[in-house]
């Protein structure tokens, strides 16, 4: 008996543990390769939905890296941010949209390396994401980036591979497009 509830306790605290951990993915582009882990316990929604994007393949066939924001390209914006944003191939099928979790919620913040959710207002997020360059405070809730105030959805942070980042950001660029986009060979979990 003792034996049996000592292996439940045993099994229990791994999966509690296992629950617990970050989800490790590769993000293979013709640039290079960016490590991240994906926060599923802070951002379980928006975690989730780009998971459910690597687990249909979405990201592996068509899909790219296609904008860079750097402090030069962006003489509209009052307030200066740098991201490059990617997401499925242009004509990919996306999911229904996610709500947003907000910063101000999940405690995870736009530091450098972090990931997160484009989106055109709240509640609209799908397939496209953006990593990071340096520290945007101005994504987080009450951010100045956008007008409304809400932030983005941080959902997990590059572990690996921040100079891949930073490459794709200085690559040729019109504007804020990349030209060409630098493709994403495929998103894998780890």
């Amino acid at each position: 008996m003792r034996v049996g509830v000592a292996f439940l306790l045993v099994v229990g605290a791994f999966g509690l543990f296992s629950q617990t951990r970050p989800v490790s993915v590769v993000i293979v582009t013709k640039l290079g390769i960016i490590e991240a882990e994906i926060d599923t316990v802070h951002a379980p929604v928006t975690a989730a939905n780009f998971l459910k994007y690597v687990d249909s393949r979405k990201y592996n066939t068509g899909a790219q890296f296609h904008r860079t924001v750097k402090l030069d390209n962006q003489p509209n914006n009052a307030v200066k941010i740098e991201v490059i944003q990617g997401g499925a191939a242009p004509d990919t099928p996306v999911f229904p949209a996610i709500p947003l979790e907000r910063t101000s919620v999940t405690g995870l913040l736009h530091l450098d390396g972090t990931l997160s959710m484009a989106r055109d207002g709240p509640d609209t997020a799908t397939s496209d994401f953006f990593i990071c360059i340096g520290d945007q405070p101005s994504l987080d809730f009450a951010g100045k980036r956008n007008p409304d105030g809400q932030g983005f959805a941080a959902f997990g942070r590059v572990v690996r591979g921040m100079d891949i980042v930073r490459k794709i950001q200085m690559a040729p660029a019109q504007e804020q497009k990349l030209m060409p986009p630098v493709q994403i060979l495929r998103i894998s979990r780890k």
